[in-house]
């Protein structure tokens, strides 16, 4: 099961006119470290308090700061989210809006999202110590959680923006964060559907964490030539190997795409080696897997994202074949691209990082044999048979398995968003690589002086 417990939900962050909203920024961070897609709202004075491009590249969503705004397709963007949204937490929250909240005056996006949402609101004050103790505010806060069933976080004592000392100061972001998670801890996943939520921007900004990282990728399936009319394929689309590919270049990374048949465009930044069979594939691989000099790879990481054929014809036909009343074949095993790429990986220093696909249907009892047999990094199973995840589709449920750790199973997402998950954990495993490898050439260098 995966660690992150948030997983699958899409949670909505009001931010508010307080100082304390420079911390939402942190917060939208650690409630994405926790599997949840994000959609920030924002009141008009909170913008003058933290900028919404900060909260759009982060969240990879339009920022709701306009109760009247309509999403690109015309859906009204405040009521999509409270249609949407696993929880609404609004941090910070000021006096302002508690009261405008209390007395349901919706003149804001955050106060209108939570007007027309069923789901379970967190709320977390942050002000003046005694703009929070005043009764007004007090009844306020009382309102929210005794009448309306909301979760306050209450403020804690410290410093304060003013100078003075008291309580007003927003919770600490763990306890927030924690509060998220029991609101929702029990419940299912109220739209797992990606196109249902408000829509994600193209080409989100990521962090340049593979810049000066050479990341191979293969994509879209192989054509195994019958004659030279026809050819045994399968229904891969490329799009999966196409959206890692593109991920990988938006976040600095050079990018060698080995291309089989696909039905989608490919990256202009990539370097591309169209091939059409398993034999041409295995050519491409062995050409980047040949060791430089002293053993340097070419390369840092490879995800095999293409669907190779297990068969092909062991005699192809030179010319057509003629029209018969029936046609028999004698097909062959291919070879096992993936377990070669790791046996000539294996003498390479540094040692690449090897991703694996497994597309199965039914269990994935099978992914996780496999992971093991084939001596993989990490293995990316789906279920193709399965509704928006299989072949041609724009989504997918994967299950992503670790030779060194548990398996996480992932909700359904765009492959955008699977491609961008899934480097995560190669950008951590490619740092944890180098890291692990100076600190071996620190010892080595250390006892050569003793």
């Amino acid at each position: 099961m995966s660690a992150e417990r948030l997983a699958g939900r899409f949670i909505g962050l009001g931010i508010t006119g307080s100082i304390a909203a420079y911390k939402s920024v942190e917060l939208l961070r650690l409630l994405e470290a926790e599997g949840a897609e994000v959609q920030v709202l924002l009141t008009p004075s909170a913008t003058r308090f933290v900028a919404p491009l900060t909260l759009v590249a982060l969240s990879g969503r339009p920022a709701e700061t306009d109760v009247l705004a309509l999403l690109p397709d015309g859906r009204i963007g405040h009521i999509v989210t409270a249609d949407t949204a696993d929880a609404i937490v609004v941090a910070p929250a000021t006096a302002h809006w508690l009261g405008a909240m209390a007395n349901g005056l919706a003149a804001d996006a955050v106060t209108a999202v939570c007007l027309a949402t069923s789901a379970p609101v967190i709320v977390a004050p942050a002000m003046d110590g005694e703009m929070y103790a005043h009764p007004a505010t007090q009844a306020n806060v009382a309102r929210l959680r005794d009448g309306f069933g909301y979760a306050i976080v209450e403020p804690e004592a410290g410093p304060l923006a003013s100078g003075q000392s008291g309580v007003g100061r927003l919770a600490e972001l763990g306890r927030i964060v924690d509060a998220v998670v029991a609101a929702v801890a029990g419940r299912p996943v109220r739209q797992p559907d990606p196109a249902a939520r408000p829509p994600v921007l193209a080409g989100r900004p990521r962090d340049a964490d593979l810049d000066g990282r050479h990341i191979v990728v293969t994509a879209g399936g192989t054509r195994e030539a019958i004659d030279p009319v026809r050819f045994i394929g399968n229904r891969s689309s490329g799009k999966m190997g196409v959206a890692i590919a593109e991920a990988a270049l938006d976040r600095g990374a050079r990018v060698s795409l080995i291309a089989g048949s696909v039905e989608v465009p490919l990256p202009a930044g990539a370097q591309v080696v169209r091939v059409e069979s398993t034999a041409e594939l295995e050519a491409a691989l062995g050409s980047l897997l040949e060791p430089e000099p002293h053993e340097r790879p070419r390369f840092d990481a490879l995800v095999m994202a293409a669907a190779v054929a297990d068969f092909r014809p062991g005699h192809p036909s030179p010319s057509k074949l003629s029209r018969g009343s029936s046609l028999s074949l004698d097909l062959e095993p291919t070879p096992d691209l993936l377990a070669g790429a790791v046996r000539a990986a294996l003498r390479l220093v540094p040692r690449p990082i090897i991703v694996g696909f497994a597309a199965e249907t039914g269990s994935l009892s099978r992914a996780i044999e496999k992971l093991t047999r084939k001596g993989v990094d990490l293995l990316v199973a789906n279920d193709v048979a399965e509704a928006g995840s299989g072949f041609g589709t724009d989504t997918n449920r994967v299950t992503l398995l670790a030779a060194d750790g548990p398996a996480e199973g992932w909700p359904l997402l765009t492959k955008r968003e699977v491609a961008d998950r899934l480097l995560d954990r190669l950008a951590a495993r490619l740092d944890a690589r180098d890291a692990a490898a100076q600190t071996g050439r620190s010892e080595v260098r250390q006892e050569s002086r003793t």
